[in-house]
């Protein structure tokens, strides 16, 4: 029940703050082309993240009054820590990046050796120091388990990242994954926190679809973390560590071949991808 409140009404507030966000990502420092070189603005990302703020703002003082039994939980505070700091960690690298590196590992890698650091490396160190801090409550005794959940965490942002290749993409793997996860545990009341997350950002949606705006690292980024703190407050060790292989393999994946091509390749798949799109 607490997943399913926690999503709809990440969706109705989500819903509100895109619009309020509207004129803001409207302005020139927002505008970059998508894949088709049309211009739009990017970081649409920061609805799901603020919507969040929101929601968990209103859950504390309800609970601080009694209205609500817990108020925010550490599961909740651990989703809302990975959905502000690592849509921060793409929101730098939407404004500021400009891909001349080239993407992924290895190119930030030779970047580095070059002694200049890219907004990709930045967001991708970043990213595993913010996981680690984030997981810290949640993960449980040991360095190792702490280490093996982080890297789950920041995984699943650069996971994100990588689908991020065409309208809606993103949004549809997410939105999926999560429900499979939500299945898999019974609802398990820890996903609530992600819940509104995902909520949030399903509401853009139609938008993105539609090609209004563009999702940009700040949502991609966010939305694989808490995908990641999701798994880890509500999966039991052993289950996360087959999550972790499969997400680090799908890691390795996305930097020798292209998602893309492979979703077209298959049917019921590219089907599904390009369900909703502008032909």
């Amino acid at each position: 029940m607490r997943v399913l409140l926690g999503a709809l009404v990440g969706a109705v507030v989500g819903a509100g703050t895109s619009r309020a966000l509207a004129g803001i990502l409207a302005t020139p420092v927002f505008a970059r082309s998508n894949a088709r070189g049309v211009v739009l603005p990017t970081a649409a990302g920061l609805v799901p993240a603020l919507a969040a703020l929101a929601v968990a703002a209103a859950v504390a003082v309800a609970g601080a009054g009694g209205h609500l039994d817990g108020g925010v939980s550490e599961a909740d505070r651990a989703a809302l820590v990975a959905v502000l700091g690592f849509a921060w960690l793409g929101l730098i690298d939407d404004l500021v990046g400009s891909g001349e590196d080239g993407r992924g590992f290895p190119a930030h890698l030779r970047a580095l050796a070059r002694g200049r650091a890219t907004t990709g490396a930045l967001k991708l160190g970043g990213g595993a120091a913010l996981a680690l801090v984030v997981c810290a409550p949640i993960s449980g005794a040991g360095a190792l388990r702490l280490a093996a959940d982080a890297a789950l965490v920041a995984l699943g942002a650069n996971l994100g990242n990588q689908f991020d290749r065409a309208p809606g993409r993103t949004l549809k793997v997410s939105g999926l994954a999560f429900a499979v996860l939500v299945l898999a545990t019974g609802a398990a009341p820890e996903l609530a926190g992600g819940a509104v997350v995902v909520g949030a950002a399903l509401a853009l949606l139609p938008g993105d679809l539609d090609e209004r705006f563009m999702l940009g690292d700040t949502g991609a980024n966010a939305l694989g973390a808490v995908l990641g703190v999701a798994a880890v407050v509500a999966l039991g060790p052993t289950t996360r560590l087959v999550v972790l292989g499969v997400v680090a393999a799908l890691n390795l994946a996305g930097e020798v071949v292209s998602f893309s091509r492979l979703i077209d390749a298959v049917g019921p798949l590219r089907a599904a991808d390009r369900a909703g799109r502008r032909p």
